[in-house]
Parts: C-alpha cells; sequence; structure tokens
C-alpha cells in the first residue's frame, strides 16, 4: 500500500517500507524555505517513530535537486538582509540536515538536477548519491560571499578528500556527475529518465537486508574516523556479538541453510 502526503514543500510518501522526502518547490528550483524546514522536521520526526521505515530515498521534483537557501525571503524592503536571520535560518537548516544524517536506517539522495550549497548539505546527510547525468553538484558559497552553515565545510572533506573539498569550496564550481563519481561523492550515474527506477529498485533491495544489521554498520561506518584504530575494531567486535543475538542473525542463517530468501524481523 501506498500513501502520499502532499504539501507546499515536501512530499512524503510511503511505498511499502520505503519512505520517500520529495522537495517540492520547482519554481524555485527547491530552494530551502522555512516552510520546507518545517515540513522536513516532521516527516524526519514521522520517520524516526516509524518501525515500518527501513530505507528512505531524498529527491527532488522539476529540474533541481535542491539549489540552496531560499534567501530571497529574507530580504528586506531596501535590498538588504540582516546578518542575524541568515545565521538563525542557516543554523535551523543545519539541525536539520544533522538531523537527516542522524536517522539509523539507510539514506539515498536521488539527485534529479542542479545540487548546490544547501543542496550539497543535504547530499552530504545522506549515505550514498544516485545521480541523474544531468545533474551538477557543488558548493557554491563562495559565489555569494558566504561559508557553509549546515555541515559542508566538515562532511565534504570527509567525504571526498581535503584537496576535492576545497577545489569545489573555493573556486564555487559545480562537478558534473562522472567527476563526482571519480571523487567518491556519487556511487552512481543513471540516465534522467532511469533515475526513479534505478532509486526504487536500490531503496527496495536495502529493505531486504536485516534492518540491525544495517543499522549497526551505518553506526560503525560514521563513527570509525572519530576513534582510534584499537577502539573502532572493539566497537565492531562489539556490534558483531550484539548482532549474532539478535532473530535476524539467526533468520539469515536459517534461510542460507534451507536456500530461501529471509524475512528479517529487524529484532
Amino acid at each position: 500500500m501506498t500513501d502520499t502526503l502532499t504539501d507546499s514543500a515536501v512530499a512524503v510518501e510511503r511505498r511499502g517500507a520505503v519512505t520517500w522526502l520529495r522537495l517540492q518547490r520547482p519554481h524555485a528550483m527547491n530552494s530551502i524555505s522555512h516552510v520546507m524546514l518545517d515540513e522536513l522536521n516532521l516527516a524526519l520526526k514521522a520517520i524516526e517513530n516509524d518501525p515500518e521505515t527501513r530505507a528512505v530515498v531524498l529527491t527532488g521534483s522539476g529540474r533541481a535537486f535542491c539549489a540552496g537557501a531560499d534567501l530571497k525571503a529574507l530580504v528586506a524592503a531596501d535590498g538588504t538582509i540582516a546578518p542575524e536571520l541568515v545565521v538563525d535560518f542557516v543554523g535551523y537548516a543545519g539541525r536539520t540536515i544533522e538531523r537527516l544524517a542522524a536517522l539509523s536506517m539507510p539514506v539515498i539522495a536521488g539527485v534529479n538536477g542542479l545540487a548546490l550549497a544547501g543542496g550539497l548539505e543535504l547530499i552530504l546527510a545522506c549515505d550514498f548519491v544516485i545521480a541523474s547525468s544531468s545533474a551538477r553538484i557543488g558548493d557554491a558559497h563562495a559565489n555569494f560571499g558566504l561559508v557553509p552553515g549546515a555541515g559542508a565545510s566538515v562532511r565534504l572533506p570527509r567525504a571526498i578528500g581535503v584537496p576535492n573539498a576545497k577545489y569545489l569550496a573555493l573556486t564555487g564550481a559545480a562537478f558534473e556527475p562522472t567527476s563526482a563519481v571519480l571523487s567518491g561523492l556519487v556511487s552512481e550515474v543513471v540516465e534522467p529518465d532511469a533515475l526513479e527506477a534505478r532509486l526504487t529498485e536500490l531503496a527496495d533491495s536495502l529493505t531486504s537486508k536485516s534492518p540491525l544489521g544495517l543499522r549497526r554498520m551505518k553506526h560503525l561506518i560514521n563513527n570509525a574516523g572519530d576513534l582510534s584504530t584499537a577502539d573502532a575494531l572493539a566497537a565492531e567486535q562489539a556490534a558483531l556479538q550484539d548482532q549474532c543475538r539478535s532473530e535476524d542473525f539467526t533468520e539469515g542463517i536459517a534461510a542460507f541453510g534451507a536456500k530461501r530468501i529471509p524475512v528479517y524481523p529487524g529484532r
């Protein structure tokens, strides 16, 4: 069964065990507004409390994934923007993006078009990226006299290395998908008319895995860079021990022995 909630900025759709989040401000290149952040927070809260969601897809509508913050909404009648408004708005965006990054289940970014600044920061909060061949991905803050405020300066070098991160950040340039693959930012590139099908295929494949196993692996990988090698290896062993005591482990081994497809209870 598919349940859909469509509103002014974010569409939320359940497709089996996958929740799709679609940014829906195509007239504004899906730029991030207060309304979009409010709705995205509500959607993420629902996902956090939904044991049936085993994977999430984040994508955009129209020609863009997300062109960054909608700074036009902060411009006063005289054409100026109060610095404190920008700081408050970007802070809210950063907290929302951190909430996306903290989801325990796999999150796939489906980049259907332009992804800049805040759009890049949304991508970096996802676990991996599938991009349309028509997509363009960049930081772009330097083009507007800004610096990142929602995670790009932290997550970008960890994702693609310091030299590539400096190139994107300091030049304001945008990667084509093939370059983004080489940098490690994008996992796969598909033709525009194949993006939805590939996202569906990949998300559905993730829902067939052990939810506990994927959650534990995501946690281990996310935290490995902050630990010493010894501590990271110890955390891995502890996670393995916990997984081997789970019903998911029992089901996986039983299905292997019986040569059948496992049905993981998520316990």
